[in-house]
């Protein structure tokens, strides 16, 4: 063997050698737990402080926290938010293929629309509903009248109109981004294959649009769940903020009512919130991988860092075994 194919043989062996992994030694951050003491000892300060204050009332609370007239509004309240969303969700996906729609009469019925209910305040919307049997007592066909008093007096059935109406303005620009972020190829693909616009619609753009839908989704019912109490605004107290008000103003005691509103909208934002965590990872299957210790390593050579969507599966063979769904 020549010198130089020996020289070329050796350079090849040191290439295919992989240096050794370095050992390494995680930063220590002091200022972390510092300001970990520091915040949990305020914390600490404020909660004593908080129970030995009788300004705060806790017997008052403790009294009216399990009321059953404050449970009655809880579910009125929860009322309000699933049929104002209702409302929200499928009136904002109309008007989001209307935004959508080749029809320039039909594009510009929907930024009207949305420009009106989007521009105003929802606290000024819900005095103009309350007001409303004001302005219309009756409408005149020409050869009968209907009169509106009955139907504009039912203050519930107007919160939950001007709620909704104001959601859809929402939730129709969160489905139409759902809608566009789903490539055009794979209704392409779809049409290929002989399905029709809605199977289309059905089996392959919203399973891949819900998982950019959902999270907002659930952000605005959380949201709308906490706007329930500007209703108060139209006349309609029977809900939880206005409940709570009227037997504050009894008592002459603001501060314990508003505690006790406050952990019932804690706790049914709780339930609301561990819900759309697990809508989230129904909708989100097949967005992430399980790889084997092997193909993580391949994987981490070729991109330099492994990947934040795959999780490790030692599996036999060193083939991944299944795919994690979240």
């Amino acid at each position: 063997m020549s010198p130089q194919d020996t020289s070329s043989h050796q350079s090849r062996g040191r290439l295919r050698r992989r240096p050794a992994d370095n050992e390494v030694v995680p930063l220590r951050h002091p200022g972390r737990w510092v300001a970990a003491v520091v915040l949990l000892a305020l914390a600490a300060w404020f909660v004593v402080g908080a129970a030995r204050n009788d300004a705060y009332g806790w017997d008052t609370y403790a009294r009216y926290l399990l009321d059953t007239r404050i449970a009655v509004a809880a579910l009125h309240t929860v009322a309000l938010t699933v049929l104002a969303m209702i409302i929200g969700v499928v009136l904002g996906a109309v008007l989001a293929v209307l935004r959508m729609s080749p029809n320039p009469v039909m594009r510009g019925l929907s930024w009207l629309y949305l420009w009106i209910f989007r521009g105003t305040p929802i606290y000024v919307q819900l005095v103009f509903w309350g007001l409303l049997g004001s302005i219309y007592q009756s409408i005149n066909l020409g050869f009968a009248e209907i009169s509106l008093t009955t139907v504009l007096s039912n203050m519930f059935a107007l919160a939950v109109l001007g709620l909704g109406l104001n959601e859809s303005a929402y939730m129709a620009e969160i489905v139409r981004a759902g809608i566009q972020a789903v490539p055009e190829g794979q209704s392409e693909a779809s049409k290929a294959l002989g399905m029709s616009w809605w199977q289309n619609m059905r089996r392959t753009v919203l399973p891949q649009a819900m998982r950019i839908i959902l999270p907002p989704t659930g952000n605005e019912l959380i949201s709308m769940l906490k706007t329930t109490s500007l209703v108060i605004a139209m006349g309609y107290a029977a809900e939880l903020n206005g409940r709570q008000t009227d037997i504050a103003n009894s008592l002459f005691e603001p501060i314990p009512l508003l505690l006790v509103a406050a952990t019932w909208y804690i706790a049914v934002t709780s339930v609301l919130m561990i819900a759309q965590h697990y809508l989230e990872a129904y909708y989100a299957r097949g967005s992430s991988r399980s790889l084997t210790s092997r193909q993580l390593a391949t994987l981490a050579d070729a991109e330099g860092v492994p990947p934040r969507n795959v999780t490790v599966s030692d599996s036999p063979g060193g083939q991944s075994d299944k795919e994690t769904r979240r």
